[in-house]
């Protein structure tokens, strides 16, 4: 009995939820180019870390420290957001060293410490 009413309430539940196709489909809200160049890059990174590719890796952090420093960065000009930038960077720069040593571990820690 427990069996039926849980496959029955699945069931509905199933029927009810629509696929995703038969929902339209909303318009992203437009991203700050600096911040979509600084998600690819980011993205390029751990996809680096992922498949042991210290170039890829290295190219990425090199990348986000440039994104960085441009003047768009930048959102809020207090101490606290000038801290954690620097961190930031620190972080990023400790990922190319360790993609340069050909350290994973390393870069993945350092890669964690940026996020």
């Amino acid at each position: 009995m427990r069996f039926a009413l849980l496959v029955l309430t699945s069931l509905i539940l199933f029927a009810t939820s629509g696929s995703s196709a038969d929902k339209p489909k909303t318009d992203l809200p437009k991203v700050n180019p600096l911040m979509a160049e600084k998600l690819k890059n980011a993205q390029g990174l751990l996809e680096g870390l992922a498949t042991n590719d210290f170039n890829k890796i290295q190219k990425g952090a090199e990348e986000l420290i440039r994104i960085s420093k441009a003047a768009e960065w930048t959102v809020h000009k207090t101490p606290l957001y000038e801290v954690q930038t620097n961190n930031f960077r620190r972080a990023a720069e400790t990922i190319i060293q360790k993609a340069k040593a050909k350290n994973l571990d390393g870069a993945t820690l350092a890669y964690v410490d940026m996020t």
